[in-house]
């Protein structure tokens, strides 16, 4: 039995979902934009140079969803989907998870970016699993915390670590562990796995990967073999 992880943003879509999240309540005049729209910015290139501070900025992005009824945020994400996420899912990606679907691997989708956003889009792949970072919520509504520690770098080897243990399992107890991921946020945990694959990788990934010899793979043109 095989394992096969996957980073969302970047990797199976060709864009970043939580950047994209923020845009589109601009977009819809949720948001003001003059006094959201730099800072989403600013955020994304913090997380792309590896600066980013995650407990600043999930404070940022998850405070919008306490503010309105899950109803409505349902609907605008319903929207969301339609408009932003389809297009960034690539033919390439969505051969890819079939790929290891098929291969009957546990296929986990894991990521810094908030169940609430990511949830639909797993399910519109077809992964079963998802460790995302998890809003809070209370009576079934979103209070704009955080529940349980963020799977961001090391959170990510943390979360996945707990996910393992719940169905009496280790890394070890799988043939093969892959993780495919394209950031540089992502190394603790590619170091962790048997099998690390970068994916349209940013700089400084593609410099680590090229000096361990990992694979270093597209899902933005020509599909994938495994």
């Amino acid at each position: 039995m095989k394992l096969a992880l996957f980073d969302l943003d970047n990797t199976l879509l060709n864009g970043d979902s939580d950047f994209e999240w923020s845009q589109f309540l601009i977009r819809i005049g949720v948001l003001d934009r003059e006094l959201f729209e730099v800072r989403n910015q600013a955020f994304y290139d913090q997380y792309k140079a590896g600066t980013l501070d995650i407990v600043e900025f999930l404070d940022f992005q998850l405070k919008p969803l306490a503010h309105h009824a899950r109803k409505t945020l349902d609907a605008w994400h319903e929207q969301f989907m339609h408009e932003t996420v389809f297009p960034m899912m690539t033919a390439s990606a969505r051969d890819l998870v079939e790929q290891h679907r098929m291969a009957g691997d546990v296929c986990v989708i894991i990521t810094a970016t908030n169940r609430f956003v990511t949830g639909p889009i797993a399910q519109a792949y077809g992964v079963e699993h998802l460790i995302a970072t998890e809003p809070e919520e209370r009576d079934g509504e979103f209070t704009g915390g955080v529940a349980d520690v963020p799977c961001f770098r090391e959170g990510k080897i943390t979360r996945l670590n707990n996910w393992l243990a719940e169905r009496g399992w280790t890394l070890e107890s799988f043939s093969d562990s892959v993780f495919y991921s394209d950031s540089m946020n992502d190394l603790p945990l590619l170091s962790m796995v048997q099998t690390p694959i970068a994916v349209n990788p940013d700089p400084t990934l593609r410099t680590h990967a090229e000096q361990h010899g990992w694979p270093v793979i597209s899902l933005r043109d020509a599909p994938t073999a495994l």
